[in-house]
């Protein structure tokens, strides 16, 4: 069939048209291509072209609350290769494996790794100087000298379970280290490169720096000089006790703040892969629960006082040495008993049978109502990992029985720092607040605060008022009690023992416990709460025998170090068979040794030296309390002599009144 001209050209025409149409859709391709995911598809090329070497960001420095640094970076440098520029493998390896303490077939296979940047590790992160300055000088094509950090802890493993740890990657892993690892990260910075496929730089192209930003300093609540005495408190009690633990927590009743906090067995940071884990990453003082035994009566007093049920100075009771409750014998723990006692005095002997009085007289539900009201049976919500919760008795759970070993500190489970928590709120005026460890955040160039961490009020448990009789009473458990070996000369001590039973293979042992005391300091004005637990002490095992001194001592301390000024109208102490009292030093300067022994009743022995016949100086000084016995040094001089030195001590009492 012949085909006319004319449906030639039609069919030429539609040609046309579709080349035509098909040319003009190019031409829009191309133009979104190249003007709409242009700049897209251009990064996307040179990101696969780039290179980044980088560059740690220097962790935020931990400082106690003076300032003092607790944790800190040091630079490292650590090796890194381009695999496609190293062109002598075999070579490269060979010089250096023994560099970076690794085997040539190991160094050889991370050099042939099909990636843009290997890290040549273990051996080549955080090398030292002096070996990156080998490495340098070998100029070995595709070898990479970067910056990294490596933390540094330079009281080696002081607050260790405060501060935790990091990993090799500079990231926190335990402690304050790990909860607040990103604001004390910051972000990294790198150098950028392009490269074609085989690893060549490519021309022109240019490296670009991308800065690190350095994370933020972190300031504790802590003071590095009362952690050092607890800690220093604690290694000597776990030597002379033998003990399996021990733990201490010290804080800030009035407003929640944690100023020192260890437990033993502990460990160095810098070195924690030494050490098991259960050692590093359990923190005990918030970890561990037990019953915690007389020292949670302080909440039973505290609800009974709130509820009005008893008066400590008129209410009595007589206590046989056990009480029956539901056909159980619950004992008190001396041997027949107290007799008859105040309930104050029930409170400074820690009489089981009294307090079970009070359980019944607020029965169960308003019992347990303060329980919790005083944060038992739940977090605190410290700023560290790894608290626990204790356990409580469901109500359902609450018999007769329950509800009078609960009002003793039997049968349920706690926390130290819900303990400590507690009992701040008892005598700080009734307010409970969130125990922390943080206190504010630091720019680190500027050195500017950039935020302050505040307290943080939970709830208001008791009245001032009812605050003010736990304070008066614990305070006399302290003079007149249990609590004696706790009590500081010049300070009004308040505080409470405890001793616990321990449960092994869910049966109560009759030789392990854990002993603890609280106690706190001025009575009238606490400014520090310090609790102790010692687990299974050898020897006597009783919280008032073994923890209090270890509590006295690192109070005493603290208190001396904090410049808390010594209180004149403590209560005098009621001393037992055995125990020396405590008397205060004459001022005997001016007086000839004849009046001092004519007209003194002497409580103390003298040693003389100097010639002459009046006391000049002495040693201690008037005014200081000693133990009766003690010796004071007296250095003898002229009438003239002593005189002067009486005139001269008169004129600076008048000018520091």
């Amino acid at each position: 069939m012949k085909i006319s001209g004319l449906a030639i050209r039609k069919r030429l025409l539609w040609l046309l048209f579709l080349l035509c149409l098909m040319f003009a859709a190019l031409v829009v391709r191309l133009a979104f291509v190249q003007l709409v995911k242009g700049g897209e598809l251009s990064a996307q090329a040179e990101d696969s072209w780039r290179r980044n070497i980088p560059f740690s960001a220097k962790r935020g420095e931990i400082v106690d609350r003076n300032g003092t640094v607790l944790a800190y970076n040091v630079t490292t440098p650590t090796i890194m290769a381009i695999p496609v520029q190293v062109k002598d493998k075999a070579g490269t390896a060979n010089k250096l494996a023994p560099l970076l303490n690794m085997t040539q077939e190991k160094a050889l296979a991370l050099l042939s790794k099909k990636e843009s940047i290997v890290r040549l590790q273990p051996g080549g992160r955080k090398i030292t100087m002096e070996k990156a300055q080998q490495i340098r000088d070998l100029a070995l094509p595709g070898i990479v000298v970067a910056e990294d950090n490596k933390r540094y802890y330079p009281y080696v493993g002081l607050a260790a379970h405060i501060l935790g740890f990091t990993g090799i990657d500079n990231q926190g892993l335990t402690g304050v280290e790990k909860r607040y690892n990103e604001l004390l990260s910051g972000i990294n910075g790198k150098v950028s490169f392009l490269s074609d496929a085989a690893g060549r730089l490519m021309p022109g192209a240019n490296e670009k720096y991308t800065e690190p930003k350095d994370g933020l300093n972190l300031e504790l609540t802590v003071d590095k000089s009362i952690q050092s005495i607890i800690e220093r408190e604690l290694d000597k009690a776990m030597n002379d006790l033998q003990a399996d633990g021990a733990w201490t927590i010290a804080m800030n009743p009035k407003n929640g703040e944690i100023l020192g906090m260890a437990a033993r067995p502990g460990y160095e940071p810098g070195s924690y892969q030494d050490y098991a884990t259960e050692v590093y990453n359990r923190n005990l003082p918030i970890w561990m629960t037990y019953e915690p035994g007389s020292t949670f009566k302080i909440i039973t007093l505290a609800a009974a006082l709130e509820e009005k049920k008893v008066d400590l100075l008129k209410d009595h009771f007589f206590d046989p040495g056990y009480v029956k409750v539901a056909g159980a014998t619950l004992r008190c723990w001396k041997r027949g008993g107290h007799g008859s006692e105040t309930f104050l005095q029930v409170v400074e002997n820690s009489c089981n049978p009294g307090f079970v009085a009070l359980g019944q007289k607020l029965g169960k539900d308003t019992l347990f109502k303060y329980i919790r009201d005083f944060g038992f049976g739940s977090k605190t919500g410290i700023d560290l990992g790894g608290e626990e919760n204790g356990i409580l008795f469901k109500p359902s759970q609450v018999g007769p029985v329950e509800l009078a070993t609960t009002s003793f500190g039997q049968g349920v489970s706690v926390t130290p720092i819900q303990q400590v928590a507690a009992v701040s709120a008892a005598i700080n005026g009734g307010n409970l607040y969130k125990p922390h460890v943080a206190k504010a955040w630091i720019n680190p160039e500027t050195g500017q605060t950039v935020e302050t961490i505040q307290p943080e009020l939970v709830r208001r448990v008791i009245s001032e008022d009812t605050s003010a009789k736990i304070r008066s009473a614990l305070e006399s458990v302290v003079a007149n009690g249990t609590g004696g070996n706790a009590f500081i000369d010049g300070y009004r001590v308040g505080g409470k023992t405890g001793t616990a039973q321990k449960v092994v293979n869910g049966r109560y042992s009759a030789n392990e416990h854990i002993v603890s005391f609280i106690g706190f300091a001025p009575a009238d004005d606490p400014q520090i709460i310090v609790y102790t637990a010692v687990d299974n002490p050898q020897g006597i095992q009783f919280g008032g025998v073994v923890a209090a001194p270890i509590v006295k001592k690192i109070m005493k301390d603290s208190l001396e170090y904090m410049g808390v000024a010594p209180r004149t109208n403590q209560l005098n102490k009621k001393y037992k068979y055995g125990e020396t009292p405590v008397v205060t030093v004459p001022d005997l300067v001016g007086h000839s040794v004849e009046d001092i022994y004519e007209d003194m009743n002497m409580n103390f022995s003298l040693a003389k030296s100097g010639s002459g016949k009046y006391v000049i100086s002495q040693a201690p000084k008037a005014g200081s309390r000693v133990e009766r016995g003690s010796t004071i040094r007296i250095y003898m001089g002229s009438e003239q002599e002593a005189e002067a030195k009486v005139k001269q001590d008169n004129q600076k009492n008048l000018q520091n009144p």
